[in-house]
């Protein structure tokens, strides 16, 4: 299960059985199986026009980003929502925490949809869902119904971060998805951090309603976004598309016994639930799943952290108006554009490690950009910790977001495709379980951020989470030295073992 030179990949091992085949990986094993006719068969989503492959991609991760964005735009409209209906910086808080929960508990839905009917009615119906419930949330009369909805709409923005990856190794080769997949991973963590920036313009230029405007914008920037998708994207699930196919031919040769695979074994929705419902929780038990989906999460919660961290500092701590001090998370994705270039060397060091090992992946080759990025990761909430004070210059305060950003994105693409060669064909699984712990993680750690750095202060409470991240740091150190010792021995790990 490796590609030659991508960042993740997805697609099934060569030596997996046929009936166990997904995606572009069906086969014929009979006259009357209907497969794809060689490298040029129209119905086969890798044949696609290269302009409708990056089409569709640059849709699918505006619908990503629009998800995200949905996330944290809410956080910019907080001082107004507290004054509005007269509740607390924690209740405020739950708006966004509760969208995060959301995002936890909607993947166990669409993506058994997404392999039941397809990969465009499982992410574009819920882009539809979210849309409807950013409107609904900017209309809220009561804070009762504002949480509901923003439950509801993290329930449905869970879809593209759940379905999207299964997208692009539909539509992309395996030499050609890595890029593919570091514009998907951009938008995911760019949404959430330029929200903020729009939210801050939109709650000082219309004071008193700028709240309510934010999941306004919301609400229209995912109906432009869904209207293009539905316009422009095509299914590209191999098993929708060689079902449609089929039976097009049974109509056209009156010959009713050929079917597709997915006709002839469709997968119940019994073992679609187990397969997203409780083979996730049991994978938490070996010990790779456990600790690297363990890391993954703590700096995807420290991401949603940085969301009110930095209105403490740059709005209460320096003085700045709440669009200014909004700026400084452009840092953070300055540190995502670096971390791009060392995930392109991670493809590029992985794919001489393919080649030298018989053209064979090795599950620890992934891990060399996220031992970079863990140190990066440490330093930057120590630096952050350090810079704090208001007679430091902000920019010192800005290295460390940048340093946080690359850390995040070097270990988060890192860890999703170490999950993924680790577990083959239960990768899905080990994904869910991932975006699970992930969305739960996030959104928790800014219920307590608040009492976090009122009770030790910016400068502590950030240097405690640096210790914490010091003490994960050697997570990837250890795995690239003993994890195929670790895949070997594993509960799940071992039954997908590749030396």
């Amino acid at each position: 299960m490796s590609s030659k030179d991508d960042v993740l990949d997805i697609s099934p091992a060569p030596s997996i059985p046929p009936e166990k085949l997904e995606a572009n990986e069906v086969q014929e094993v009979d006259s009357t199986l209907v497969g794809f006719n060689g490298p040029n068969d129209p119905y086969n989503a890798r044949n696609w026009p290269m302009k409708k492959k990056i089409v569709t991609t640059m849709l699918y991760s505006f619908c990503t980003m629009g998800a995200t964005w949905a996330s944290t735009i809410y956080n910019s409209g907080i001082p107004q929502i507290k004054q509005h209906f007269g509740v607390s910086t924690e209740v405020a808080l739950l708006g966004m925490s509760l969208f995060l929960f959301g995002n936890a508990f909607g993947p166990l839905l669409w993506a058994p949809v997404s392999e039941l009917y397809g990969r465009k009615p499982s992410i574009l119906i819920p882009i539809f869902g979210l849309t409807l419930f950013s409107f609904a949330s900017a209309t809220a009369k009561d804070i009762q119904t504002l949480l509901i909805t923003r439950f509801f709409a993290g329930v449905f923005g869970g879809a593209p971060l759940s379905n999207v990856a299964g997208v692009l190794a539909d539509v992309w080769s395996e030499t050609q998805r890595g890029p593919a997949l570091l514009v998907w991973g951009i938008a995911v963590i760019v949404g959430p951090l330029i929200a903020p920036i729009v939210g801050g313009a939109l709650v000082v230029s219309a004071e008193g309603v700028g709240w309510r405007w934010t999941e306004y914008i919301t609400g229209i920037i995912l109906g432009v976004a869904l209207v293009a998708s539905v316009i422009w994207i095509d299914e590209s699930f191999a098993p929708v598309l060689l079902a449609r196919k089929a039976k097009r031919l049974r109509f056209e040769t009156e010959n009713w016994a050929l079917h597709s695979q997915s006709e002839k074994s469709s997968g119940s929705m019994k073992a679609l639930a187990r397969k997203y419902l409780i083979v996730p929780f049991e994978m938490l038990v070996d010990p790779i799943a456990f600790f690297i989906n363990l890391y993954a999460s703590f700096v995807y919660a420290i991401i949603y952290l940085t969301i009110p961290a930095f209105p403490v500092e740059f709005v209460q701590v320096r003085h700045w108006n709440q669009l200014r001090g909004a700026l400084p998370f452009i840092a953070i994705m300055v540190g995502v554009f670096f971390a791009c270039g060392i995930n392109i060397w991670g493809a590029l060091n992985y794919k001489k490690v393919f080649i030298a090992n018989n053209n064979r992946g090795i599950p620890e080759a992934r891990l060399p950009p996220m031992m970079i990025g863990s140190v990066f990761f440490a330093a930057g909430l120590f630096i952050m910790a350090w810079t704090s004070e208001a007679p430091i210059h902000w920019i010192g305060f800005c290295v460390g977001a940048m340093c946080i950003g690359l850390g995040f994105h070097t270990i988060f693409l890192s860890a999703l495709g170490y999950l993924v060669d680790t577990y083959l064909m239960l990768a899905a699984s080990a994904l869910a379980a991932n975006l699970f712990m992930r969305s739960i993680l996030a959104g928790a750690f800014p219920l307590f951020a608040r009492a976090l750095f009122e009770n030790l202060g910016l400068d502590w409470g950030m240097s405690l989470l640096g210790f914490i991240a010091v003490a994960m740091l050697p997570i990837p150190y250890l795995f690239h030295i003993y994890g195929r010792r670790i895949r070997a021995v594993g509960k799940h790990s071992k039954k997908t073992f590749v030396a």
